[in-house]
């Protein structure tokens, strides 16, 4: 395909985006289903157009003064891309394929974009509006800092898995592929995102991913789970288990000693976690479903150490699902806030006396994160809250209660936020 072709079926996809609120995924994978004539480059160049210009939706709009996907999409190509003007008009003006020809007001805003400082705080960090306050309360003077951050494309992260490997053997492994250590971190590797129209390395076609010698983790994430402490010998609940990233950390860190009971509501996600751990090698690992009756019951006041990675907005994934942060709304900040309750709650009757609860969210937004423990803490006061974290390198990242702020911008990583919980001891589950 030439440049006009994937202009045009990029402006399409983004259009379907935005109209039927459709998930990114699906779009390009709609797209792509009939599109058969396109090649792997055509569909990595057509599918980074589309996540950029979601990424920058709002600014590359406002400085182009055309708030639509085809805006969106000329503010990428020429601010983000760095194609010049002479390249972005024959793009569009190709016939029969492209998009067409740009208009006078286009040209000009070309040659002369407008300058973001004169945007509003939440178009400058490609915020939806009624989200502007919320990272106000959050952020303060560093609202554009951090959204611009989350606006980026985000690396491949790399967590070594020490049931198979060690970090030489798996840096040497994944050497070709440019990976590289992260700072404060030692179980991580990072690959730098490629470029605009390239194809990320496909991480999973390396034999030793193949054997378990890695998994691909973001180094937020792994630093979340690390913030469980010394877990060997213990007994670890995962409650929300998800695909299983965090709890197959937690079973490597443990090293195959104690147990680690992963469950999700949602049964059907667990088994990837199945899956995954059998190629981790995996020993110490339980696996609840949810289609059994009372499958946690017997775990009730027994477990050391509680982890909840709960449901919430997913605003500090946007890096990676840019998508989301346009089809978040009020009300479903709220659903999320109630069955962030629900888990919390939900989690402490499995804590037994002087053992913790972990709680994490990849969540930029205090209402889904310092709010959620004050309620809970409210509602159980024979819980406390502990430092998250007592590495020297991660200090400076914990706020004045204790709790753990990650994001692009402060750390290089996605967006997270971490609370151990400890319960007193002698108390009996409430």
């Amino acid at each position: 395909m030439r440049d006009g072709g994937r202009i045009e079926a990029a402006i399409r996809i983004l259009t379907e985006i935005e109209t039927a609120r459709r998930p990114a995924r699906l779009a390009l994978k709609a797209w792509s289903d009939g599109a058969r004539y396109a090649g792997s480059g055509d569909r990595a160049f057509i599918a980074g157009l589309v996540l950029d210009a979601l990424r920058r939706r709002r600014s590359a709009a406002w400085r182009m003064d055309e708030d639509s996907p085809r805006g969106a999409v000329l503010g990428v190509l020429a601010l983000l891309w760095n194609w010049p003007a002479e390249r972005i008009a024959a793009g569009f003006a190709e016939t029969p394929h492209g998009p067409g020809e740009l208009t006078e007001a286009e040209a000009m805003r070309l040659a002369s974009p407008r300058d973001l400082s004169g945007a509003p705080d939440a178009v400058a960090a490609d915020l939806p509006d009624w989200l502007a306050p919320a990272f106000a309360r959050v952020f303060a003077g560093r609202i554009r800092e951090e959204g611009e951050a989350l606006a980026r494309r985000a690396p491949v992260d790399l967590r070594v898995n020490t049931l198979k490997s060690d970090p030489a053997r798996a840096i040497k492994a994944a050497g070709p592929l440019g990976a590289h250590p992260v700072p404060g971190l030692p179980l991580a590797l990072r690959i730098d995102p490629p470029a605009a129209a390239d194809r990320a390395p496909s991480v999973e076609s390396l034999p030793e991913f193949v054997k378990g010698w890695m998994e691909v983790q973001d180094a937020g994430s792994q630093l979340a789970a690390a913030c469980a402490g010394e877990v060997k010998g213990l007994q670890v609940l995962d409650l929300c288990a998800g695909g299983g990233g965090k709890t197959l950390a937690l079973a490597a860190a443990m090293g195959s000693t104690g147990q680690v009971y992963a469950y999700d509501s949602d049964a059907r996600r667990l088994a990837d976690t199945v899956r995954r751990a059998e190629r981790a090698g995996v020993r110490n690992l339980q696996v609840r479903t949810p289609l059994r009756p009372d499958p946690l019951k017997d775990l009730e006041g027994r477990m050391d150490l509680v982890f909840i990675d709960a449901p919430c907005s997913g605003s500090g994934a946007w890096r990676r699902h840019p998508d989301t942060k346009w089809r978040l709304t009020p009300d479903a900040l709220a659903r999320r806030q109630a069955d962030q309750d629900a888990v919390l709650d939900a989690g402490e009757a499995f804590v037994r006396p002087g053992g913790r609860m972990v709680y994490v969210t990849c969540s930029v937004l205090a209402e889904e994160n310092e709010d959620r423990v004050a309620a809970f803490l409210g509602r159980h006061p024979g819980f406390r809250v502990l430092p998250a974290t007592d590495d020297p390198h991660w200090l400076p990242r914990l706020t004045a209660e204790g709790y753990l702020r990650l994001t692009p911008a402060s750390s290089d990583t996605d967006g997270f936020f971490v609370a151990v919980l400890a319960r007193a001891d002698g108390r009996t589950p409430e």
